[in-house]
Protein backbone atom coordinates (compact mmCIF):
# COMPACT_ATOMS: atom_id res chain seq x y z
CA UNK A 1 0.00 0.00 0.00
CA UNK A 2 1.49 3.30 -0.83
CA UNK A 3 2.15 5.91 2.36
CA UNK A 4 1.84 2.78 4.71
CA UNK A 5 4.70 2.41 7.07
CA UNK A 6 4.50 -1.18 8.83
CA UNK A 7 6.59 -1.06 11.77
CA UNK A 8 9.18 -4.08 12.80
CA UNK A 9 7.38 -6.07 15.38
CA UNK A 10 4.05 -6.06 14.23
CA UNK A 11 3.35 -2.97 16.07
CA UNK A 12 0.29 -0.70 14.88
CA UNK A 13 0.44 0.67 11.10
CA UNK A 14 1.28 4.48 10.21
CA UNK A 15 -0.64 6.01 7.50
CA UNK A 16 0.36 9.46 6.41
CA UNK A 17 -2.67 11.15 4.67
CA UNK A 18 -3.62 14.33 3.21
CA UNK A 19 -6.86 15.89 3.39
CA UNK A 20 -6.86 17.70 -0.21
CA UNK A 21 -10.61 18.36 -1.06
CA UNK A 22 -13.57 19.02 1.19
CA UNK A 23 -16.84 17.95 -0.34
CA UNK A 24 -18.96 21.48 0.40
CA UNK A 25 -22.47 19.87 0.51
CA UNK A 26 -21.25 17.82 3.43
CA UNK A 27 -19.99 20.91 4.94
CA UNK A 28 -23.24 23.25 4.50
CA UNK A 29 -25.38 20.42 5.91
CA UNK A 30 -23.14 19.69 8.77
CA UNK A 31 -22.45 23.30 9.66
CA UNK A 32 -26.63 23.96 9.26
CA UNK A 33 -27.21 21.26 11.79
CA UNK A 34 -24.46 22.61 14.38
CA UNK A 35 -25.97 26.23 14.03
CA UNK A 36 -29.47 25.21 14.43
CA UNK A 37 -28.62 23.59 17.71
CA UNK A 38 -26.58 26.46 18.72
CA UNK A 39 -29.64 28.86 17.66
CA UNK A 40 -31.40 26.59 19.85
CA UNK A 41 -29.25 26.46 22.90
CA UNK A 42 -29.16 30.31 22.62
CA UNK A 43 -33.06 30.98 22.79
CA UNK A 44 -33.13 28.78 25.64
CA UNK A 45 -30.18 30.50 27.84
CA UNK A 46 -32.05 33.84 26.87
CA UNK A 47 -35.31 32.60 28.81
CA UNK A 48 -33.04 31.00 32.00
CA UNK A 49 -31.37 34.17 32.09
CA UNK A 50 -34.21 35.71 32.05
CA UNK A 51 -36.44 34.06 34.13
CA UNK A 52 -33.73 34.05 36.77
CA UNK A 53 -32.55 37.79 36.60
CA UNK A 54 -36.29 38.50 36.82
CA UNK A 55 -36.95 36.68 40.05
CA UNK A 56 -34.42 37.88 41.41
CA UNK A 57 -35.74 41.31 41.47
CA UNK A 58 -33.15 43.05 39.40
CA UNK A 59 -35.88 45.07 36.92
CA UNK A 60 -37.65 45.81 39.64
CA UNK A 61 -34.30 47.21 41.31
CA UNK A 62 -33.11 48.81 38.33
CA UNK A 63 -36.93 50.50 38.01
CA UNK A 64 -36.58 52.03 41.43
CA UNK A 65 -33.45 53.47 41.02
CA UNK A 66 -33.88 55.23 37.30
CA UNK A 67 -36.92 56.51 39.34
CA UNK A 68 -34.85 57.62 41.98
CA UNK A 69 -32.48 59.02 39.57
CA UNK A 70 -34.60 60.90 36.99
CA UNK A 71 -37.64 61.56 39.82
CA UNK A 72 -41.50 60.76 39.94
CA UNK A 73 -42.53 62.89 37.01
CA UNK A 74 -41.26 60.84 33.97
CA UNK A 75 -43.16 57.58 33.24
CA UNK A 76 -40.05 55.97 32.04
CA UNK A 77 -40.59 51.90 33.15
CA UNK A 78 -37.97 49.81 32.27
CA UNK A 79 -40.20 46.74 31.61
CA UNK A 80 -41.25 48.25 28.57
CA UNK A 81 -37.52 47.68 27.30
CA UNK A 82 -36.95 44.57 28.84
CA UNK A 83 -40.00 42.50 28.89
CA UNK A 84 -40.02 38.50 28.23
CA UNK A 85 -41.66 38.47 24.93
CA UNK A 86 -39.29 40.88 23.41
CA UNK A 87 -35.88 39.68 25.08
CA UNK A 88 -37.07 35.89 23.40
CA UNK A 89 -37.96 37.48 19.91
CA UNK A 90 -34.78 39.86 20.00
CA UNK A 91 -32.53 36.18 20.99
CA UNK A 92 -34.52 34.49 18.22
CA UNK A 93 -33.65 37.06 15.55
CA UNK A 94 -29.96 36.88 16.39
CA UNK A 95 -30.49 32.99 16.56
CA UNK A 96 -31.75 32.88 13.20
CA UNK A 97 -29.25 35.70 11.69
CA UNK A 98 -26.56 32.87 13.47
CA UNK A 99 -27.70 29.83 11.74
CA UNK A 100 -27.44 31.50 7.99
CA UNK A 101 -24.53 33.08 8.66
CA UNK A 102 -22.40 30.50 10.08
CA UNK A 103 -23.54 27.92 7.51
CA UNK A 104 -22.80 30.56 4.62
CA UNK A 105 -19.33 31.06 6.20
CA UNK A 106 -18.50 27.25 6.83
CA UNK A 107 -19.42 26.75 3.35
CA UNK A 108 -17.43 29.53 1.82
CA UNK A 109 -14.74 29.02 3.75
CA UNK A 110 -14.88 25.08 2.39
CA UNK A 111 -13.96 27.00 -1.25
CA UNK A 112 -11.28 28.56 0.31
CA UNK A 113 -10.11 25.54 1.82
CA UNK A 114 -10.24 23.66 -1.71
CA UNK A 115 -8.82 26.29 -3.70
CA UNK A 116 -5.92 26.84 -1.25
CA UNK A 117 -5.22 22.65 -0.84
CA UNK A 118 -5.38 22.56 -4.76
CA UNK A 119 -2.59 25.08 -4.31
CA UNK A 120 0.14 23.49 -1.86
CA UNK A 121 -1.52 19.83 -1.19
CA UNK A 122 -3.68 20.20 1.78
CA UNK A 123 -3.55 19.48 5.50
CA UNK A 124 -1.24 16.07 6.09
CA UNK A 125 -1.60 14.34 8.75
CA UNK A 126 -0.29 11.02 10.08
CA UNK A 127 -2.64 7.84 11.46
CA UNK A 128 -1.83 5.12 13.28
CA UNK A 129 -4.33 2.27 14.03
CA UNK A 130 -3.29 1.04 17.97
Amino acid sequence: MPGVTPKAGGGPRRVRLAISRIDPWSVMKLAFLLSVAIAIMTVVATVVFWSVIDSLGVFDKIQTFVTDAIGEETNFNVMQYVEFERVVSLSTLVAICNVVLLTALATIMTFLYNITAALVGGVHMTLTDD
